[in-house]
This record gives structure tokens, C-alpha cells and sequence, in this order.
């Protein structure tokens, strides 16, 4: 066993840990105060609830041998994974349980900024256990264990089709089914908040894209130049396109396009150099900012924009890690080298992805709504009064002498 490597993966996993924590004080800070507490809950208890259904089923769901669509039930429990590793092993065998563990966490966390304000508690519980389940462990087989897309020759370093085009996918029916807020369009509560929580995102992200070279070597070193260089440039960006457009570089919109730019590194950090990384930033800077716009105008209340950064970041860093993947990293050229082949495989994916997710994550939440005494949606009044009182009893923050 490698103790660099290992030390390394360890850090890695609570890197990736904190980036949800990260994105509870990025979406806290984007609500009306009135729901705060809310927002902040549904990324807290993604990680005490996903971490039980991976370590009972979710993990031999998505590693397990199976088939080309689906893993087995050969770790259920996690029996079958030695805790002593064996003699070749770089590193325990649970560490990868614990790595994964983190990414599956964080993935239904981004799904709630499209129906944040309004969407029921008890419900989202269920919804967690059901789309870990049925959605996400299947695609994390498809790409990383030994699934369809796997056999296809997709480039997928650590997780744009399996993280962001499945959470900004689901985040479209989410938001399709719940129905627009009261009140949409009001004013972020907490602007250091959000700032704070995208510098978090960006802190750990690099556990999250540098970890998945699952060793500490040249390998990571370029994946985490090459996430800093590309959020650098998505996040300067979005603001200097805000400036022109608008007039005025907002905090909001730095963080967000820094947010942006990350996600469209995801897939690509193992397979582009610095320029490419640039190219990258710089094209989720302008087609995500341009797909927030676009959204809204078009009427659907993903409120906290999901599909607009992940989901659009999501399937450009795809389809872009077909375009810039140098040969000397990943062994195929891409379109810059010449090669039009990975760029196809790239779509394949990604197109896959978001049919299954699409509808899988719609007829989930349809279901739920459709059974009495559950459904999607708090009260009329619930959402005037605001979630936090309405349905976890508390505030964010209250003024000396208030009640």
C-alpha cells in the first residue's frame, strides 16, 4: 500500500465533503431569508441520508460487476470489500467507497436549487433515497463501472455527465413539476454567503477533480492547475460579459460563473492542458451566462439556475473535453489534434444521460406527487409564511427581543 497515495485520497474525500456544505451557504445565500434554514437543510440532510443508501446499496449498485446498465448486489452492505488490502493494492479498497460516497452526496444537493421556496421536506426524503437508487447509481455504472458509456471510449475525469448533466437534467423536471414560486425573481438574502459558499465549492473541488486521479502524481497536479485556470477565467468571464451587457460586475455573477467554469472542467481535468483549460472557462462564461437568460425568459422557475450552470456547464465541459483532449494525456486526439471521433463519442453520452435522467427523475417526482397525503408542494400559505417557520419550526437569524 502507498501511504502517499492513500493520504492523498483521504483528503481528497473531505475536500469533496466540504464542497456540500459549500453549496448549502451558496443556495442559502440566493433565497429570501424566510428560507434559509430550508435550503441549507436539504444539502445537510442529502449527507446523512445518501451516505446510509450508499454503504447498503448504492455503492454495489454502481460497482458492482453486473451488467452494462446496471450493478449488482455483490456489495450490499459493503460485504465482499476487504478492509485490509491486499498486497498490490495503491490503496484500502473502502477508500474508494468513501471517495465515491462524496460525489453521491453532492449530486441530489444540486438538484434543490430549482424547486428551493417551495418544495415539501418529508417528500424530498424520500425523493433522495428513490433518485439515488433509480438515477444515479445506474449512470455511475454507465461511465465508471464498466458500464455502456465506459465501453463507448467516453472521457468523463470526475463527473460532468455522472454529476452535472444528471443533476441539471433532474433539476428541469423538478422544476417542471413543482411549478413556479409566488414570488420568483426576489432578492438573494445573503450576498457573503454566496461568495463564500462558491470560494468553498472552489476549494474543494479540487479534491473533487485532482482526487480523481486516484493517486497523488502528474495526473492530479495537472488536474488541479488546470480546474483553478478554468473557474479563473469562466468567473472573469461572466463578469466582464455582465459589465457589457449590464453595465455592472456583480458579486453573484462572479461567483456564479466561477461556479460555472468549475463544472465545465469536470469532465476535461484529466484530459486537457492549460490552454484548453482556458478555452474551456471561458466558453462556460459566455454560454452559461447567456443560458441563465435564456431560461428565464422562457418562463421555467429553476430557480437557483441548476440546468443553466450545471447542466449547460455540464454538457459543454463534456462535449469540450472532445474537442481539447490532448493524446499525450488521455491517448485519443481530439478535434484541435485533428480527430472528430471523441467529440461524437462525447455526445453519445451525454445525449444518453439526459434521456435517462430526464425521465427517470420525472416519473419520480411525478409519482410522489401523485400519492395522497405526500406531493411536492407545500401550502400556499406554508410558502407565504416561508419554509423555515413552516416546516422546521426555526429562523435563520433572529433580532434581539423578537419572539
Amino acid at each position: 500500500m502507498d501511504s502517499g497515495h492513500t493520504a492523498w485520497m483521504l483528503t481528497a474525500s473531505a475536500l469533496v465533503f466540504f464542497m456540500t456544505p459549500g453549496l448549502a451557504l451558496f443556495y442559502g445565500g440566493l433565497v429570501r431569508a424566510k428560507n434559509l434554514v430550508s435550503t441549507i437543510m436539504y444539502s445537510f440532510t442529502a449527507i446523512a441520508v445518501v451516505s446510509i443508501v450508499w454503504v447498503l446499496w448504492g455503492y454495489s449498485l454502481a460497482f458492482g460487476e453486473g451488467n452494462n446498465w446496471v450493478g449488482d448486489f455483490s456489495y450490499l452492505g459493503l460485504r465482499g470489500i476487504d478492509i485490509v488490502p491486499s498486497a498490490d493494492a495503491a490503496y484500502p479498497p473502502l477508500l474508494d467507497v468513501v471517495f465515491q460516497m462524496m460525489f453521491a452526496i453532492i449530486t441530489p444537493a444540486l438538484i434543490t436549487g430549482a424547486f428551493v421556496e417551495r418544495f415539501k421536506f418529508t417528500t424530498y426524503l424520500i425523493f433522495l433515497v428513490l433518485w439515488v437508487t433509480i438515477v444515479y447509481a445506474p449512470i455511475t455504472h454507465w461511465v465508471w463501472g464498466g458500464g455502456w458509456i465506459s465501453d463507448l471510449g467516453a472521457l468523463d475525469f470526475a463527473g460532468g455527465t455522472v454529476i452535472h448533466i444528471n443533476a441539471g437534467i433532474a433539476a428541469v423536471a423538478a422544476a417542471l413539476l413543482v411549478g413556479k414560486r409566488r414570488n420568483p425573481g426576489a432578492q438573494s438574502n445573503n450576498v457573503p454567503f454566496v461568495v463564500l459558499g462558491a470560494a468553498i465549492l472552489w476549494f474543494g473541488w479540487f479534491g473533487f477533480n485532482a482526487g480523481s486521479a486516484l493517486a497523488a502524481d502528474y495526473f492530479a497536479v495537472n488536474a488541479f492547475l488546470v480546474t483553478n485556470v478554468a473557474a479563473a477565467t469562466a468567473a472573469i468571464t461572466w463578469g466582464l460579459v455582465s459589465q457589457i451587457k449590464n453595465g455592472k460586475m456583480g458579486a453573484v455573477g462572479l461567483a456564479t460563473g466561477a461556479v460555472a467554469g468549475l463544472v465545465a472542467i469536470t469532465p476535461a481535468a484529466g484530459a486537457v492542458g492549460v490552454m484548453g483549460a482556458i478555452a474551456i472557462g471561458f466558453g462556460a462564461g459566455v454560454i452559461c451566462f447567456f443560458a441563465v437568460e435564456l431560461i428565464n425568459a422562457r418562463g421555467l422557475d429553476d430557480a437557483l439556475d441548476v440546468f443553466a450552470v450545471h447542466g449547460v456547464g455540464g454538457i459543454w465541459g463534456a462535449l469540450a473535453t472532445g474537442i481539447f483532449t490532448v493524446s499525450a494525456l488521455t491517448g485519443v486526439p481530439g478535434v484541435v489534434e485533428g480527430s472528430f471521433d471523441q467529440l461524437i463519442i462525447q455526445a453519445q453520452s451525454v445525449l444518453g444521460t439526459l434521456v435517462y435522467s430526464g425521465i427517470a427523475s420525472y416519473v419520480i417526482l411525478l409519482v410522489l406527487d401523485k400519492i395522497p397525503g405526500l406531493g411536492l408542494r407545500v401550502s400556499e400559505s406554508e410558502e407565504d409564511q416561508g419554509l423555515d417557520l413552516s416546516l422546521h419550526g426555526e429562523r435563520a437569524m433572529v433580532e434581539d427581543g423578537a419572539d
